[in-house]
């Protein structure tokens, strides 16, 4: 199992129509021998929208991981000197959350995991769904592209006609980007296409 031993931290931002998705990767890695530490950002924690609700997530999240999730500054705060995780994924990672990333800014559960993963020189992997990643956040995304130990997981226009602005990870790489980063490597290619149909 070619996650034995590892504490792997999972960060779920609001992404709503992606979470769903998420579920069955972490399942894999957890499989492969990984500890999942879980964390929700506040939006996921606390919004009812069309596609599910907090307690729905909160549920599937302790049944994925077994680990009741982190939501706050404080519970996440110790990552940084206990030095608690081999790798923290950010999947799916808003528009939002990659903003605030690529700007220093602390201020949910989520952005003070990433901020003690790097303190600590670890690897941070974003899965990155938003609807402007090539369009004002496409500044943000290129600054985190050139952050040491910040990697992605491979991503493309899921819809480039309807949505030309709109990027989307390809979830089923995210074990071997986890892989990939503990290694100190970009899983490559990185720019990938979609199947027509597949979203």
């Amino acid at each position: 199992m070619r996650f034995r031993g590892l504490t792997v931290g999972w960060a779920l931002t609001g992404s709503h129509h992606t979470v769903p998705h998420v579920f069955p990767v972490m399942e894999r890695l957890r499989a492969e021998g990984a500890e999942i530490i879980p964390i929700l950002s506040q939006t996921l924690a606390t919004t009812a929208t069309r596609h599910g609700d907090p307690e729905t997530w909160y549920r599937r999240v302790v049944e994925t991981t077994g680990h009741q999730p982190l939501t706050t500054i404080p519970e996440v705060e110790p990552f940084g000197p206990n030095r608690t995780l081999d790798v923290l994924a950010v999947v799916p990672c808003t528009g939002n959350t990659l903003a605030k990333l690529a700007s220093a800014v602390n201020d949910t559960a989520v952005t003070m995991a990433v901020k003690a993963q790097l303190r600590n020189g670890r690897p941070v992997v974003l899965g990155i769904t938003t609807n402007d990643a090539l369009g004002l956040n496409a500044v943000n995304l290129g600054r985190l592209l050139n952050v040491k130990n910040v990697y992605f997981v491979p991503f493309g226009q899921d819809d480039p006609l309807a949505k030309p602005n709109s990027l989307v990870a390809h979830l089923d790489l995210v074990p071997e980007t986890v892989e990939a980063a503990l290694a100190g490597r970009q899983l490559q290619p990185l720019l990938r296409g979609w199947p027509a149909g597949e979203r």
